[in-house]
Formats: structure tokens, C-alpha cells, sequence
């Protein structure tokens, strides 16, 4: 076994563990917007999305899906939607929006104990027990989005920015632009040198600042394979046609990390006061699931018109093929005829589905003989991304029956 191959392996078995046993993400980033376009939902449609933070699942039900299953292997990420749904039924705006919208809460033990907890499930409130302190709004992680593996690297960073680089007025600048070509010039003139040194480099480079991302080794490769700069390179492209392409006021992917809340003008539609009350009524439609998507789908008799599967698919082509045939095999035996599948990647074009094992109907077939890509709204709507750290999103439809 070669060298590269050996700590390829180790490395996605340190991701595997961080990523089952942590909170990775405490926020989606999946621009939601996005997907609303792409997945056209209605009451007629039954979703499955891999949970990660919950908030686009929450976002899915607000745009009028029937019905929403989130499934996910790390039962931290479910605890997570858990307590958002808890807090949906149980609590009144303003202590949702302070949980929520401003990453910590005065009372957050208390409100716990009495309205949240019985809401949970054990496994939910086991974690919880042990973590309520996420929401403390005490100590240098002062809130709930400096919490999990990507809040600790985002107040790491902005910690480097604010302290060392002096960036707070530049960033405050940025976003209070009038326009992007003004919001352009702050970046190129006042942020750009002061961010891409050579220590930032080497620190994107690094696994563990990939695993505190929740970038898997083979998601990783991809990046530096369509990135002549590698990972560093590759990241420093996204992030720029995110400041310069889309007006950075409304971006509150950004923003929550910069500021540690999300402002009142700036957030996901599921912390907006003028949806909360709707959002409690569709509760009973959205299900939470821990397991693979495989496992769910193999032991569901539910059918689904509408699968959003994020980017695991990345790590599962190099880690486990095996399993992402099986993957692939449960959606088309649990889809509806001409269902809808979206999902993103690291590489600018996803080769590794175009031969990928299945059968259908009783015959065997490469996956790409099967997916329909609509790839001019794709590339359409990836152009509109307010987060844009994947190179690529597609929207393919499963064949008609």
C-alpha cells in the first residue's frame, strides 16, 4: 500500500469519527433560496434531505413541501434539528429568536428544563444534558454558532481577523456597501491582502482544519485536483465570487460567523417572526431519522418525489463506491416515477456516477444512463449561490415510469 493510499485511509477514518461523534455543523450551508428554485415543492411532494443542521429542512416545509424526512448518520446533527422542533412547539418567538437567531439565551437552562427536554427524544436529550452550555452566551465562545467543529474554526478565524488583522471596520465596511461594485472595491482594496497570506494557506491545507469543516480526505483531493492552487487556492475562488458576485449584506451564511448572530434584516426564513407561527403548524410534517440514507430508504415503504442529498456522495465515491451503489439503488426502488435529486460537489463535474452499478426495474444499468441532468438551471441558479463553496450543483430527474 502506498504511502499516499495508507494516510488517505487514516484520514477518512479521523474524519469518520469526528464527524459521527461531534457536532460538525451548527448551520446549513446549502443556500436554501437555491434549492426552492431547483426542487419546485408542493403538497404533493414528500422530501428527503440529509439533515446537517436541520435549517433547510425547516426552509423546505416553509416552502410548502408535504412532507419532509431528514435522515443522518450523526445523531448530534438530529439532536440539533430536535431541539429547533422543540423549540417551534414549545416556546414563544422571542426565546426561539434568542436560542436561534442570537446564539444564546439568559435562561437557556431553565427553558430547557421546562419547555424543551420532554420534547426530546433520549438521544437527544442525552446530548443536550451534556451540552446546554453551546447556548450559555458565556466565555470565549460566547455563542452557539462558536460552538461544533466549524464554530470553533470560525471563531478561531475571525478572532485572527478581528485581533491580529485588524479587519473589523473593513468587514463592517463590506457589509454596509450600497451597491457590489462598491461592496468590490472594500474587498479588493482594504480585505484581500490582509486575508491570503501565506499562514491562512497553509492553514486550509491542513486535515484538521478540513475535518473542523466537515470536509472528508476525498473531498478534499477533489478540491485541489480542479484548483491549480490546491485546497487554499480552491477556497480562496469561492469565497471571492462570493464577495464580488452577490451583495454581501443579504448574506447571512457569512454573517452569522463574522457577527456570531444573525441580524434581524439577515436570516434564514425559518427565524423570520412573520414565519414562526406557520412553521409550528407544519411541525407534524417534518420526521427525523439517524441512520445512512441506505438504511432508511431499505427499511421505509415510503416513496419520495424529491431527494436532496447535500455532497456526501464526494466521500462515499473514494471511501465506499459500494455503498453509494446501494445508496443510489434505495432511492430508485423508494422514487416516485420522473422524481427530482439534487446534490452538490467539490469537483467541477461529477464523473463518478456516470458508471456507477444500479438496477432498475430488474435490469442493470450505469447510473448516468438513468439521470436526466438539467443542467442549464443548474448551472443557472449554482451562478446565484450565496455560499458557493462547491464547484458544482446538479439537479437531475429519475426516469419516468
Amino acid at each position: 500500500m502506498s504511502s499516499e493510499v495508507a494516510s488517505s485511509k487514516i484520514g477518512s477514518k479521523v474524519f469518520s469519527w469526528v464527524h459521527r461523534n461531534n457536532l460538525v455543523y451548527n448551520t446549513c450551508w446549502e443556500d436554501p433560496a437555491v434549492d426552492r428554485e431547483a426542487l419546485n415543492v408542493s403538497p404533493a411532494d414528500r422530501l428527503l434531505v440529509i439533515t446537517s443542521a436541520g435549517c433547510n429542512a425547516l426552509d423546505y416545509l416553509l416552502a410548502g413541501c408535504g412532507e419532509v424526512h431528514a435522515v443522518d448518520v450523526n445523531h448530534i446533527q438530529n439532536s440539533l434539528l430536535e431541539l429547533k422542533r422543540a423549540g417551534i412547539l414549545n416556546l414563544e418567538y422571542k426565546d426561539f429568536n434568542l436560542l436561534f437567531g442570537g446564539g444564546s439565551h439568559p435562561k437557556a437552562g431553565a427553558l430547557y428544563h421546562s419547555h424543551l427536554r420532554q420534547s426530546l427524544s433520549d438521544e437527544a436529550r442525552r446530548f443536550w444534558d451534556r451540552r446546554l452550555d453551546f447556548f450559555s452566551g458565556r466565555g470565549w465562545r460566547s455563542s452557539f454558532y462558536y460552538r461544533g467543529c466549524a464554530g470553533i474554526l470560525a471563531k478561531f478565524l475571525m478572532t485572527h481577523f478581528f485581533a491580529v488583522k485588524d479587519l473589523r471596520k473593513p468587514l463592517e465596511n463590506l457589509i454596509n456597501a450600497p451597491n457590489l461594485e462598491e461592496q468590490r472595491q472594500i474587498y479588493l482594496g482594504e480585505i484581500r491582502d490582509r486575508i491570503w497570506t501565506s499562514w491562512i494557506d497553509w492553514l486550509m491545507s491542513r486535515d484538521v482544519t478540513m475535518n473542523l469543516m466537515g470536509v472528508p480526505p476525498p473531498q478534499k483531493a477533489h478540491m485541489s485536483r480542479h484548483s491549480s492552487g490546491g485546497v487554499s487556492r480552491y477556497i480562496r475562488d469561492s469565497l471571492e465570487a462570493v464577495l464580488t458576485t452577490v451583495p454581501f449584506k443579504s448574506n447571512y451564511f457569512y454573517r452569522v460567523y463574522i457577527e456570531g448572530s444573525y441580524p434581524a434584516d439577515c436570516r434564514p426564513e425559518y427565524l423570520k417572526e412573520e414565519n414562526f407561527a406557520r412553521l409550528r403548524e407544519r411541525m407534524s410534517d417534518l420526521h427525523i431519522h439517524t441512520a445512512s440514507v441506505s438504511e432508511f430508504l431499505e427499511q421505509t415503504e415510503l416513496r419520495f418525489s424529491r431527494f436532496v442529498l447535500l455532497d456526501h456522495m464526494d466521500w462515499m465515491s473514494a471511501h465506499n463506491p459500494t455503498e453509494l451503489s446501494r445508496e443510489w439503488n434505495a432511492i430508485l426502488l423508494q422514487a416516485y416515477s420522473g422524481a427530482r435529486v439534487i446534490y452538490r460537489s467539490a469537483a467541477r463535474e461529477v464523473s463518478y456516477l456516470h458508471q456507477l452499478p444500479v438496477f432498475f426495474e430488474g435490469y442493470r444499468y450505469s447510473l448516468g444512463e438513468l439521470l436526466s441532468q438539467r443542467t442549464e438551471i443548474a448551472e443557472k441558479l449554482h451562478s446565484l449561490d450565496r455560499v458557493h463553496t462547491y464547484a458544482s450543483f446538479y439537479i437531475a430527474d429519475l426516469p419516468v415510469q
